[in-house]
């Protein structure tokens, strides 16, 4: 009876694990298709949001083919399986938060796709992987000096044999695809441990992490003595537990830059085998990316133990013993008072006390004090009149100016009146240069407005060469100079002047010279 009895409760605590959990579930199928289409090697971790509405749409997916699906949400069913220990909850370095799996459920994924993957049990490829392994490990046991070197001797021997053979022209023997394939398998069954056995070492440094900050909150004894224990435990952090050792042992190897390279070559030599044509692109791509996971998988760890060592540096800094010694007097003082209410209190009597202390009535709180410089009357003006340019004249300015209006009323008169012009553009085209600005286009354009030259339209029946409009898609040149010489022609819908529209013109100036 103490047997089995024994072996039940080992069994009962293995199936009490949240990997056994997982798999004894009913929806333990779903869960686990979820976790397989939401993560993988390459997406570690999932925004949370985003999981919380994909799981929605593989629950809507699945009702509508008639599925029988949990009657929860995306977002409470994430919170369950985070309470169950198979995900974990963190803020990423972008301040969201995001899912990651835990070594629970990698542990429960790795065996699910064990089972559904044919492989072979037992082959060649496993059973030299084993014998390697345990003649390895048994020279590295065996203290005897003599029985090591001889066991070198051996391995020189027979590695010196062979390469005497393939330098003598021996044939070289190619591995068929059956062993390849042998081969990979057995390789894909250790890559895949990888994951989960990193996030064990990773979960096992933030459980010290955990432990370590409630220690610091519930310590009573003195700070030194505080520090100087959890100071040598960060000595000897990843040597305290057995995930920890496994992988300082391993981290010895991974360090080795030139080991990870020598890596990488080997299996870029793998896939160039025929057999890798047989395997899909997503095996392919995984399989190169081994070295990709390890290094993934050691900067997590490295990163949960950096955060222990930054929470060990940030107590020591931040912890004031003057603060904690005021604050022990201050409550030391408060239980003395107490001491001598209680001595005339009854039972039901009460002190009223603030838990916050009052603020401070003030009308004015002075944020600057008195500056004397700031009274300073500043320095004099350097004097830098004789710097001046010399000011413009007054011709030169009017040249900068608007339209001279009057003026060019008195010469498009004199110029209709004569005879010179037939359009106000060849008027314009016969002024002088002071008045063929490019902005006394838009003086003639104001003066014609005025006498209504530009927008009447000739009537039917009339002669159009009497009519002031100008005819319809007809334009004319005008020759512009600018004050500093430079020329420019623009084109002007074509615009003619009527003997009336002329005394019109004449009249405005004259009118004006009469007020």
């Amino acid at each position: 009876m103490s047997d089995i009895a024994g072996e039940l409760a080992r069994v009962r605590e293995a199936f009490d694990r949240p990997t056994l959990r997982l798999l004894d579930r009913k929806w333990a199928p779903f869960v686990l298709a979820v976790f397989k289409l939401s993560f993988s090697r390459d997406r570690r971790s999932v925004q949370a949001d985003r999981l919380h509405a994909q799981v929605d749409a593989y629950l809507a997916d699945l009702r509508s083919i008639g599925s029988d699906v949990p009657g929860k949400n995306g977002r409470a069913l994430c919170v369950q399986w985070m309470n169950d220990q198979w995900l974990y909850r963190e803020t990423g370095d972008d301040e969201e938060e995001q899912y990651s799996l835990t070594s629970h459920a990698l542990e429960a994924l790795l065996l699910v796709d064990g089972l559904s993957r044919d492989r072979a049990l037992i082959s060649e490829s496993r059973l030299t992987t084993i014998v390697d392994t345990v003649r390895h490990r048994a020279t590295q046991a065996n203290p005897d000096r003599d029985e090591r070197i001889r066991r070198l001797d051996q391995e020189i021997d027979e590695l010196a044999a062979e390469r005497g053979r393939l330098a003598a022209g021996g044939e070289i023997a190619s591995a068929t695809n059956d062993q390849m394939h042998e081969g990979y398998a057995n390789l894909i069954d250790l890559i895949t441990q990888l994951p989960s056995d990193f996030k064990r070492v990773e979960e096992s440094v933030a459980g010290m992490h955990r432990q370590i900050v409630n220690d610091f909150r519930a310590e009573e004894r003195p700070i030194s003595e505080v520090l100087d224990e959890y100071l040598s435990k960060t000595d000897a952090l990843m040597s305290s537990t057995a995930e920890g050792r496994a992988f300082e042992g391993a981290f010895v190897l991974l360090r080795n830059d030139a080991l990870l390279t020598e890596l990488k070559n080997d299996l870029e030599s793998i896939l160039l085998h025929p057999f890798a044509l047989e395997l899909s692109a997503a095996d392919r791509r995984s399989f190169m990316g081994t070295v990709s996971l390890i290094r993934k998988g050691v900067d997590d760890v490295l990163t949960q133990r950096n955060g222990l060592t930054t929470t060990l540096r940030e107590h020591i800094v931040n912890h004031d013993v003057v603060k904690d010694r005021e604050l022990e007097r201050l409550l030391r003082e408060i239980n003395k008072e107490l001491a001598v209410w209680m001595e005339t209190a009854g039972p039901r009597s009460t002190v009223t006390a603030e838990l916050m202390p009052g603020t401070l009535e003030l009308e004015h709180l002075r944020e600057r004090f008195y500056d004397p410089g700031a009274h300073k009357a500043p320095p004099p003006l350097e004097d830098v009149s004789a710097y001046a340019p010399k000011p413009p004249s007054l011709d030169a300015m009017r040249t900068q100016g608007g339209p001279l209006l009057e003026e060019l009323r008195d010469a498009i008169v004199t110029a209709f009146t004569d005879g010179a012009a037939t359009t106000v553009g060849a008027a314009f085209n016969s002024l002088e240069p002071a008045l063929r600005r490019p902005v006394e286009i838009l003086g003639l354009l104001q003066i014609a407005t005025q006498i209504d030259a530009v927008h009447s339209a000739p009537s039917a029946g009339s002669d159009a060469s009497t009519e002031s409009a100008p005819t319809s898609g007809n334009s004319e040149t005008f020759e512009t100079v600018r004050p500093d010489g430079s020329r420019r022609t623009f084109t002007v819908p074509r615009i003619t002047l009527t003997d009336d529209d002329t005394a019109a013109l004449a009249a405005l100036n004259y009118g004006s010279d009469d007020d």
